[in-house]
């Protein structure tokens, strides 16, 4: 059985993996938030791996508030670089695999097709420098048997995200106005974590592999706010407005599909289309409020 520790244990993903820990018999859990594990002290990371023979580390903890760290790029830098180093160094002196979560935030944006992971790198907010930065030193370290999946859109029944924000509007509002010229991928945490699972126990690569993982198909932000009104009740009204309309602290990329075909040859997975996930999370978050 492998003992595998979950970083950000009491974020979106992290909690999303937590609720799958029942079907994967094969893993032992060790779920823990900064409360438990500061992972940007080196010393307490080893000291965990060390005490509880850790086999594989999934990082699922970073600073994700992307207009925060237009503010607080000394935080984000923390979590997103130097506790991805920590983890990383530990990784290779103690022989455990690292999966690392990344974000389609390291793209600029401009691409007119599906990014792949070998694409030029151009990050265009603090949030996606510090993201680079933790995979570039990743990279560097270079421990065996360790990945970096990037991912986008990321939703769920847990924590704050797009999805329960659409159906707290919906039901305060007549109406709201959404970006309608970003263009990506709704990924349901569930998804990324099922296959994250999936794959942990069988990588094998001396060097670190990139993969990409959304769900597929693809929308703005307005279209995926009219379907998750589709499947309610509710009768709000949704406005598309332009991003110059819309200011934010952090520049977004206009574009940010990500081609997930290696991560499904070499892994041999299938990828629901975002309407289907979507439509499993609403019916979860309404079944949750009965």
């Amino acid at each position: 059985m492998k003992k595998v520790l979950v970083t950000g244990a009491h974020g979106l993903l992290g909690q999303s993996i937590k609720s799958y820990q029942n079907q994967f018999l094969n893993y032992h859990f060790f779920f823990a938030e900064k409360d438990k594990l500061d992972i940007t002290s080196k010393e307490k990371i080893k000291d965990f791996v060390v005490e509880y023979s850790i086999d594989i580390i999934i990082n699922c903890a970073a600073y994700t508030n992307v207009d925060g760290a237009e503010l607080a790029s000394k935080k984000a830098d923390e979590l997103n670089f130097q506790a991805v180093k920590n983890l990383a160094e530990v990784a290779k002196s103690h022989e455990v695999s690292l999966v690392h979560i990344s974000t389609d935030y390291v793209f600029d944006g401009n691409s007119k097709v599906p990014y792949l992971e070998t694409d030029d790198l151009n990050p265009q907010n603090v949030y996606g420098v510090t993201k680079l930065k933790g995979e570039n030193i990743l990279k560097k370290i270079n421990p065996n048997n360790s990945i970096i999946i990037r991912t986008a859109w990321l939703y769920g029944e847990y924590g704050n995200n797009f999805v329960k924000t659409m159906l707290k509007l919906f039901s305060e509002r007549d109406c709201i106005s959404v970006v309608s010229d970003q263009i990506g991928t709704p990924t349901y945490a569930m998804d990324l974590a099922n296959t994250i699972l999936q794959i942990a126990s069988n990588i094998n690569c001396k060097n670190v592999e990139v993969y990409h993982y959304t769900n597929s198909g693809f929308c703005s932000w307005y279209d995926f706010a009219k379907e998750i009104l589709m499947l309610t009740k509710h009768k709000c009204a949704i406005k598309p407005v332009t991003s110059i309309n819309y200011p934010t602290e952090a520049r977004r990329p206009k574009f940010s599909l990500l081609n997930t075909e290696k991560i499904q040859y070499e892994f041999n997975i299938e990828i629901p289309n975002w309407k289907d996930s979507l439509n499993k999370c609403v019916g979860a978050l309404e079944k949750s409020e009965e």
